[in-house]
C-alpha cells in the first residue's frame, strides 16, 4: 500500500518555520525520523521512506501555499494514488495551538492551499491532518499571524506537538483512518 502525505507551506527562508508552514515541519520530522531526505523534483520537495510495510511519498509543494493543487496533483498522478490514499498536512487557525484533527473529507474552511488542491485535483475525497495554531491575532492581522514565527512559549511546545503529529500520519497509514480519529481527535 501507498500513500502520498502532502505538508503545505511556502518555499523560501522568510516563510521557515513560520505557522503557515508546520506541514513543511512536520513533512521534514516524519522523513528524517524514517532515515529519508528530500530531493527537489518536480513541482516539490520528494522523499520515499518506508514504515512498516507501507510506502510513503512525502511531498513538500514548490508552487507556493495558493498553487498546492497543482503539485499534488502532479504527484497523484506521476504515483497512481487514488485520493483516498492522499492525507495533506496544514495550519488551521480554528483548532487552538497543537489540537490535531484528522477529517477524510470536508471544505477547505477557507484555506487556500486546500482551496486549490479541491479545485485542481476535483474534490474533498482526501484526508486532512488539521493542527492548530490558534487565532490569537488582533482584528485584521490575519496574514501576520500565519505567516509570523511561534512565539517563545509556543516554541517550547512544538516538539512534542509536532512528534504528535508524525505518530498520526504512522497511525493513519498502518491501522487506518477510524482508530486513528479515535486515537487522536480528542
Amino acid at each position: 500500500m501507498k500513500y502520498l502525505i502532502v505538508g503545505l507551506g511556502n518555499i523560501g527562508p522568510e516563510y521557515a518555520h513560520t505557522r503557515h508552514n508546520i506541514g513543511f515541519d512536520i513533512a521534514d520530522e516524519l522523513v528524517k525520523g524514517l532515515d529519508g531526505s528530500f530531493d527537489n523534483i518536480r513541482l516539490a520537495y520528494y522523499a520515499e521512506v518506508g514504515f512498516k510495510g507501507k510506502k510513503l511519498h512525502v511531498i513538500k509543494p514548490t508552487t507556493f501555499m495558493n498553487l498546492s493543487g497543482k503539485a499534488v496533483n502532479y504527484w497523484m498522478k506521476e504515483l497512481k494514488i487514488a485520493p483516498e490514499n492522499v492525507l495533506v498536512v496544514v495550519d488551521d487557525l480554528a483548532l487552538p495551538l497543537g489540537k490535531l484533527r484528522l477529517k477524510l473529507q470536508g471544505s477547505s474552511a477557507g484555506h487556500n492551499g486546500l482551496k486549490s488542491i479541491e479545485e485542481v485535483c476535483g474534490g474533498q475525497n482526501y484526508a486532512r491532518l488539521r493542527f492548530g495554531i490558534g487565532s490569537d491575532y488582533p482584528k485584521g492581522r490575519q496574514i501576520d499571524f500565519v505567516l509570523g514565527k511561534f512565539d517563545k512559549d509556543e516554541q517550547l511546545e512544538l516538539p512534542a506537538l509536532v512528534d504528535k503529529s508524525v505518530e498520526l500520519i504512522k497511525s493513519y497509514v498502518t491501522i487506518g483512518p477510524a482508530h486513528t480519529m479515535t486515537a487522536f481527535n480528542k
